[in-house]
């Protein structure tokens, strides 16, 4: 088909139809359809006089029509117009290209393509009397038409939707409605899928959406793509306002217009809008609950956004709204899932991208292959400059594009520069664009919170400034907190700086380029304009300079130099140097005339200095100090004169063996760094007395072995790394910081929540460290553990652990029921590596030939007067062997008591017990071999306190000798009307038969106390745990496991005692049997 673009339209759509069947029904509302979206059509009875002939006008307007609508009705065929319209419209179809579209209206498409019925019949009636050539042009023609694809009204529901149809497909081959995009749209179909993606799924409601990125990224051509993808959708209310920014700054009433314009393209009225307010307010009546999308293109202001957009939700459901910015800031009312950011292309896609402009082909030339790949790098995956030096360097030769690619070095594009440069313009003052301007020439890659310091020493309010430039994208900062800029804003930065005299960098207030820094510092044709200076030499080499190159630069307050060597008197540089980073110095200690009074960073790095200082001067408004891989330092400075110092890094310092005492007196330290440091000694206790350290880094100083128990006073210490050290005992007051976050030392590595538990249990653990080398902490006898555990439950906060002296005992404080389970589960997975299983009471012993009943008597506090009660009950009850219940349950005058069958006893602490309450007494009977000894038998008990969510474990070796302290330790933790239940776990291969609590009272006042709740037995057969991935508890491929003889298999009893939850004292009583049953284990 030969090509319609070269030819003139007039119209875009001819409309060819029979009057009387369908002008005044199915043709006007198509029409009305068609000319309500934008589209010219034509009408033959309406543009030519009554009872005209088809003749030329109406010849040149089938010629001028782009498009053909052929409505074919019933009655189509008695009109000799209609079918000499038609045998026009085909010839113009293979004359020019014109797509014809064919509409069946209540007519057969197979009925029209062989003229059968009545149709055929008014076919040979109208011809009557015409010639025979006419009759079969006709045919043909009829016959043509009927095979192009078309509508057929029987397969529509409506004409409504009929028109709707054939508008939609007139509009897709019009365009007209379609924004002009790039040319190569290479890696833009995926970026629009993602969001039009998001604004389907929005699509019950109001959708924002903010597109974010510096210039030229693609933000307009991913929003226009955008708009050309869904805009049908919306029947014509959409508008499109591109460059707001260009139309606001070129036209004092650019706001006012847009207004009008949104109006008028949403509700094809004109408004005379008189002020912004007033607009505002017109939009907001008329647009109020109307479905719409409108994309706001390169928004600089709020202002600009408030006057087109005050509100988005007056919009109706399903209206779409974009916003295509380089200021993060005028999105902040929006969700982060509602912010697309730009992001550079690949070097895949930007090397097709380049190559289709360079070359007009997705792969380079022949023979350009590695010149292609050199300023495919240079543009960083920025379309605008892939696009723009493609086109700059297509058709050019080889040595055309080495030499734009040298002059790119020093001379950026000017058409890029001049995008990039929009948002350098627009900030809003000269702190902001001396922090972008010091930052493109020596912070890219550095520290922001260093590099924060140092500008705000220079009085540039860095902590907003740095945010600004994030917003408006101009600097980024990457997942190592290093600032970071794409390296085209980093040259138009660098270009700003030599645009004031590009011949004389003398007159540059910053230098960084190698040969203007040698020309400037040769000659002596410094000024007071430079402020910041960089000279690199090669790693092998050295310059020598006077210090009298630096004389007339007095402004200079950034200094970097590496392998440079100073002569002279060092007096004669500027004094209002901020930051000096000195890499390769050559001196053995700073020069006593070198002012650094107003020094902020101080780093002097691989040098050769013996000393710091000599004679040190106040500082006191330096920072940071870093004197890292100084092979011959062996000291570090006197403190006393640097009273401010934030940061101590002194990495590598192979001769580093002494710390100056006077770094305890630091009061806002916040790192100390020593990594590395081999010759390193034990620190000195001062060093332990910074209050205000976070972060202390001691890892592969060797000569290190201790770490001070004094270090529980580093109270802001969150960070600590001390890997590849010569210490082998991790103090005992570590585990009570409640600060330290993350930890590496020992072999323990991770966050303190994870290495804690591990750490203490390590301490307690008989068969890891013995109890007689666990020293007091400091003499304290109750200490706290902080652990902040992470967690996606809201409601999950970190659990309390408390460490008795000489740990006796661990305490585990939590917040909620669900963790106190969760500890638990932890203690016994994680800690004791032991499958968590369905388990029986009897399912850890062996096949027992002789078993004998024994009792352990347990006393904590004043309890002496219950052991010698039990002593005569027990004793007969142990002579007979009775399966029977032999544990006094009856309240004496003295104490109450609580038994249970099973390991466990569940009950509530009754009234005004605080007072008066002496000691509780705790009984075990056990099935035993003669074998077993009662002080193997007892591995530890655990007193669980359901209403105030703690766990109390105590070792075997604290119950063997309870004291008046452990016995605190138990009381201090029952409140009236706490839930408490204590569990017994005994040694491998045992049987708890019955436990029993009782409550040991002062005589004087048992008679008041009474059991607060009647108790219930009720069986536990609910609750099911899912094991442990990997861990198994089956018995030795050796052993018959049997029951024991004398055993009762039943499941765990559990004494009933409201009002605790059914369900979870369920849970946690066979928690507790469980982790009683797995200590004995470990016993073994």
């Amino acid at each position: 088909m030969p090509s319609s673009s070269d030819h003139p339209w007039i119209y875009d759509v001819f409309i060819n139809f029979r009057g009387k069947d369908t002008r005044n029904d199915f043709v006007s509302h198509l029409n009305a359809a068609l000319q309500n979206r934008g589209i010219k059509t034509f009408l033959d009875d309406e543009k030519l006089g009554k009872g005209e002939k088809l003749g030329p006008q109406l010849e040149k307007a089938i010629e001028g029509s782009l498009i053909s609508i052929v409505v074919l009705s019933p009655d189509y065929a008695e009109s000799s117009w209609c079918l000499n319209e038609l045998v026009h419209i085909l010839k113009c179809q293979k004359t020019y290209g014109q797509v014809v579209m064919p509409v069946f209206y209540h007519v057969d498409p197979s009925v029209v393509r062989k003229q059968t019925g009545d149709f055929g019949k008014a076919l040979e009636l109208t011809a009557t009397k015409k010639e025979d050539k006419l009759l079969s042009n006709w045919k043909t023609a009829l016959k043509q038409v009927a095979t192009i694809a078309g509508w057929d009204c029987y397969n529509i529901r409506n004409k409504g939707e009929l028109a709707k149809q054939i508008v939609e497909a007139i509009l897709k081959i019009l365009d007209i409605s379609l924004l002009s995009i790039t040319k190569y749209p290479i890696g833009l179909e995926s970026r629009v899928q993602k969001i039009t993606k998001f604004i389907d799924n929005q699509s019950n409601k109001v959708c924002m959406i903010g597109i974010w990125g510096m210039g030229g990224s693609g933000k307009t051509t991913t929003a226009k793509a955008i708009y050309n993808k869904i805009h049908r959708r919306f029947e014509g209310r959409t508008s499109f306002f591109e460059s707001i920014r260009e139309v606001c700054d070129n036209n004092s009433r650019g706001v006012i217009h847009l207004q009008q314009q949104l109006l008028l393209d949403l509700l094809q009225i004109k408004q005379e809008i008189h002020s912004i307010a007033l607009g505002m307010t017109k939009i907001e009546k008329r647009l109020r609950g109307q479905k719409a999308f409108i994309v706001l293109d390169d928004v600089t202001t709020p202002e600009q956004l408030k006057a087109l957009c005050a509100d988005p939700k007056l919009f109706g459901s399903g209206s779409v709204l974009i916003i295509t910015t380089r200021d993060a800031r005028l999105l902040n009312s929006l969700s982060d899932d509602h912010i697309f950011t730009m992001t550079e292309m690949d070097k895949y896609q930007s090397l097709e991208l380049f190559c289709w402009h360079a070359f007009q082909q997705p792969n380079p030339r022949e023979g350009f292959c590695e010149l292609t790949k050199k300023v495919v790098a240079y543009c960083g995956g920025l379309p605008l400059a892939l696009e723009v030096l493609g086109s700059y360097l297509s058709m050019r030769k080889k040595l055309e594009w080495k030499s734009a690619l040298s002059k790119l070095e020093k001379i950026p594009n000017n058409q890029v520069q001049q995008k990039l440069r929009i948002s350098y313009d627009g900030l809003e003052d000269y702190t902001e664009k001396d922090i972008f301007l010091d930052i493109c020439c020596f912070f890219i890659g550095k520290n922001r919170a260093d590099v924060t310091e140092i500008l705000n020493g220079c009085g540039l309010h860095a902590d907003i400034g740095i945010v600004v430039l994030i917003e408006r994208s101009l600097i980024k900062v990457d997942k190592n907190n290093k600032l970071q800029m794409h390296d085209l804003l980093r040259d138009m930065g660098r270009a700003i700086v030599g645009e004031i005299s590009v011949k004389e960098p003398a007159k540059h207030s910053r230098l960084w380029f190698h040969d203007d820094v040698l020309d400037v510092l040769s000659k002596k044709t410094g000024t007071d304009t430079i402020e910041g200076m960089i000279l690199k030499c090669q790693r092998t080499g050295r310059i020598i300079f006077g210090t009298n190159s630096f004389q007339e630069m007095q402004k200079l307050r950034l200094l970097k130099l590496d392998g440079v060597h100073l002569m002279g008197d060092y007096g004669l540089i500027s004094k209002q140097l901020r930051w000096v980073d000195w890499q390769r110095s050559t001196f053995k200690f700073i020069p006593n005339d070198f002012d650094l009074e107003n020094l902020v960073v101080f780093e002097l790095k691989h040098g050769n200095v013996r000393q710091v200082w000599q004679e040190t001067k106040l500082l006191d408004k330096l920072k940071i100090l870093n004197l890292s891989h100084s092979k011959y330092l062996k000291s570090t400075p006197d403190f006393a004169k640097l009273p401010n110092l934030e940061k101590l890094i002194m990495k590598d310092c192979q001769s580093l063996s002494e710390v100056h005492t006077s770094i305890g007196d630091l009061k806002n330290l916040l790192l100390i760094n020593f990594k590395d440091c081999t010759s390193l000694g034990n620190l000195p206790k001062e060093v332990y007395k910074v209050r205000s350290v976070k972060s202390l880094i001691l890892s592969g100083c060797s000569m290190i072995d201790k770490l001070e128990e004094d270090i529980l006073q580093m109270e802001s210490l969150t960070t600590l790394i001390a890997a590849n050290t010569g210490i082998k005992q991790v103090p005992y007051s570590i585990a009570r910081s409640k600060s330290i976050a993350y930890i590496s030392l020992c072999g323990y590595e991770g966050l303190s929540c994870d290495v804690f538990p591990s750490l203490i249990w390590s301490w307690m653990s008989p068969t890891i460290n013995s109890l007689s080398l666990i020293h007091p902490f400091a003499g304290n006898s109750l200490s706290l553990v902080s652990l902040d555990v992470e967690s996606n439950n809201m409601d999950y906060q970190s659990p309390m652990l408390t460490v008795l002296s000489k740990l006796r005992c661990v305490w585990v404080q939590c917040h909620s029921e669900n963790q106190l389970t969760q500890e638990l589960r932890r203690f016994i997975d994680d800690l004791y590596d032991v499958n968590f299983t369905e388990l029986e009471t009897t399912s850890y012993g062996h096949q027992i030939t002789n078993i004998s009943l024994k009792s352990i008597g347990i006393g904590m506090g004043s309890s002496q007067i219950v052991l010698d009660t039990l002593d005569k009950s027990l004793a007969q009850g142990l002579a007979t062997n009775s399966s029977d219940s032999f544990l006094p349950g009856d309240n004496y005058p003295s104490w109450l008591a609580y038994k249970c069958e099973g390991p466990s006893v569940l009950f509530q602490v009754p009234e005004n017990s605080s007072s008066c309450m002496k000691g509780v007494t705790l009984c075990v009977v056990y099935s035993s071999t003669p074998q077993n000894l009662i002080s193997e038998c007892l591995t530890s008990v655990l007193i669980i306190n359901y209403t105030k969510l703690t766990i109390q474990i105590y070792k075997r070796d604290t119950i063997m000798s309870f004291n008046d302290e452990d016995w605190e330790g138990v009381a201090s933790n029952f409140g009236v009307g706490d839930n408490v239940e204590v569990f017994v776990a005994i040694g491998h291969g045992l049987t708890v038969k019955e436990t029993a609590v009782y409550l040991v009272y002062d005589q004087s006042n048992a008679m008041e106390i009474v059991p607060s709740n009647i108790m219930e037995i009720e069986p536990l057969h609910e609750v099911e745990m899912q094991p442990s991935p990997n861990v198994k508890t089956e018995p030795s491929a050796e052993e018959d496991v049997q029951p024991s003889l004398d055993v009762k298999t039943e499941p765990l009893l559990v004494v009933k005692n409201e009002p605790i939850p059914k369900t979870n004292r369920k849970i946690f009583t066979r928690l507790a049997k469980r982790l009683g049953e797995c200590l004995c284990l470990i016993q073994n």
